[in-house]
């Protein structure tokens, strides 16, 4: 970025933080998640009507809506409330057992001053609460510029080493003692120093504005909708309920699930029956 957009940049801040300093700032965010699924399996052990089918299904699993609620200091981002879906199965003797992902009553609460974050997280029928430092993101500060909805927004990227997804078919079993291959993946941000938050949806945060778009390899995320200063006083409540664990420990716990998880459900010298198609997805 020139020093001139850097200098637009904290000029847009520094005016929009006058405007509402006197007030205590609170603000509501809706995002929408989706992630792209091209995943290809081999055509002699699924046939393509039915690789149609499991992708269309991923993809929905990751379709959700999510709230962020915030102040100035701190926020709340939980998946939207929503009717409950029927269990729909694959049939054909087909399974998807996907590993990691957390559940619709998940709370990830940051505190961007204190520079820490509580994770309620439901793994596998258990409550977990994952304390630790935010990570501080190598962000580089772009100078292009769009609009998004009303606010107008700058463009900021950094980079990261992500694990590669992987894969196994019948009794070709996801190795999870072996080391995964990794990847360097660009992560891009859209944020606007309209709203002076340095916060975002999901862990994702550091930047001089409120981030409204993000683009994680085929992971997208994108604000629809912001009410500021809404008539009711919005909560920001840090969650306390779950066995406390830092995030290397949780990490460690969801590791042996995996492996717990992929023994239950690999099939049997001579089982097709419940045949699963096992994929988990890295970074």
């Amino acid at each position: 970025m020139t020093a001139i957009i850097r200098v637009i940049v904290v000029a847009l801040a520094v005016v929009f933080t006058t405007a509402i300093g006197a007030q205590e700032f609170q603000g509501v965010a809706t995002y929408k998640t989706q992630r792209k699924v091209d995943i290809k399996l081999d055509s002699t052990q699924v046939n393509s009507d039915l690789q149609a089918k499991m992708l269309e299904m991923m993809k929905k699993q990751f379709q959700k809506t999510f709230l962020l609620t915030f102040n100035k200091e701190a926020s709340i981002y939980k998946q939207e409330e929503e009717l409950d879906k029927p269990n729909v199965g694959m049939g054909d003797g087909i399974q998807i057992v996907s590993i990691g992902g957390g559940g619709g009553s998940d709370v990830l609460y940051k505190n961007t001053k204190e520079e820490r974050y509580a994770e309620q997280v439901d793994t596998y029928g258990k409550i977990f609460l994952v304390k630790d430092n935010i990570e501080k993101l190598d962000w580089k500060l772009g100078s292009e510029t769009k609009h998004i909805g009303e606010y107008q927004c700058f463009k900021a990227t950094y980079t990261k080493m992500v694990e590669k997804p992987r894969i196994a078919f019948d009794d070709d079993e996801v190795d999870l003692d072996k080391e995964p291959e990794m990847e360097e993946r660009t992560v891009t941000a859209w944020y606007t120093p309209q709203i002076p938050v340095n916060n975002g949806p999901d862990n994702y945060q550091g930047l001089p504005g409120l981030i409204l778009e993000v683009h994680d390899g085929k992971l997208t995320i994108i604000c629809s909708k912001i009410v500021l200063n809404p008539e009711d006083k919005v909560e920001i409540a840090e969650p306390t309920k779950g066995k406390e664990v830092n995030q290397e420990a949780y990490e460690k716990i969801m590791e042996k699930k995996a492996k717990e998880m992929m023994e239950r459900y690999r099939p049997r010298s001579g089982d097709r029956e419940g045949e699963s198609i096992s994929i988990r997805i890295g970074g």
